[in-house]
């Protein structure tokens, strides 16, 4: 979801992203990872965007993974291959404050090493991040209250004021949309449902997306109990199939997890 969010900020938003990231608000299109990649590597995470002179590419991520160093230079060869000749800047974007020994130092990460191999990228931790830097930008007003503030709900407030002066009324939907699900990282629903507008959220985009998005989750976790409790009852898997809608796939893992149970 949180994914979801800020590809649809990354993308509609390019040159508040790229006032931020790059220094100078560049104007972006989109690329699509399959221009790098045959199979895409975590695809859904990823974000490439190219102007005439370079790359950009972003990964947002809520949590610390091992494998990102090694993510980033894979990408950075592979666009290097297709445009020899485009610097690419590359940025892994931590959303939510982490802790812990291990992923501390994850989120410190801006370096792939193997013998001989060194690459390296950016790195931005928003916890670290000046709240001001995003409360200039339409595009960056969702980013703020996950950046270095000690009173999150004034910080929210803030940017609720904010959108309140865009005056486009889908921009300022989408962008009220946006500031309230990633505001779910660092502050309580209620919080949030006190301080922006319901109805405007309601009415944009990315909400009806992301609404739809849990409907269908919604059906699909109801499907697997239904398909869990007639398996149990000992009806054919392609009965359950029949009957639930899910896949052979899907059917036999809930199967298998129904045995592994009652070993």
């Amino acid at each position: 979801m949180y994914d979801n969010i800020c590809k649809f900020l990354a993308e509609n938003f390019t040159n508040d992203l790229a006032t931020w990231l790059l220094g100078q608000p560049i104007t972006l299109t989109k690329m699509e990872p399959k221009e790098l990649f045959v199979e895409p590597v975590r695809a859904d995470a990823v974000i490439l965007m190219q102007s005439k002179e370079l790359i950009l590419h972003i990964e947002f991520q809520t949590v610390p993974e091992e494998e990102i160093p090694f993510r980033m230079a894979d990408y950075r060869l592979r666009g290097h291959r297709r445009y020899p000749d485009k610097p690419m800047h590359q940025i892994v974007v931590y959303l939510q404050k982490v802790t812990g020994k291990k992923n501390l130092k994850l989120v410190k990460q801006t370096k792939f090493a193997l013998e001989k191999t060194a690459h390296r990228y950016e790195v931005i931790r928003l916890w670290e991040q000046p709240t001001d830097l995003f409360m200039s930008h339409p595009g960056l007003l969702p980013f703020a209250v996950l950046s270095d503030t000690s009173t999150k709900d004034s910080t929210l407030q803030a940017v609720a004021v904010q959108i309140g002066n865009i005056t486009d009324r889908r921009t300022q939907n989408n962008i009220a949309a946006s500031a309230a699900i990633l505001a779910g990282l660092t502050l309580k629903e209620d919080v949030i449902q006190r301080i922006l507008r319901k109805d405007i959220m309601r009415e944009s985009v990315i909400y009806q997306s992301i609404k739809k998005e849990g409907r269908e989750e919604g059906r699909e976790e109801a499907a697997r109990k239904i398909a869990a409790n007639m398996l149990s009852k000992g009806i054919s898997v392609e009965s359950v199939v029949d009957f639930t809608g899910l896949t052979l796939e899907q059917v036999q893992q809930i199967q298998t997890q129904q045995s592994g149970n009652e070993s």
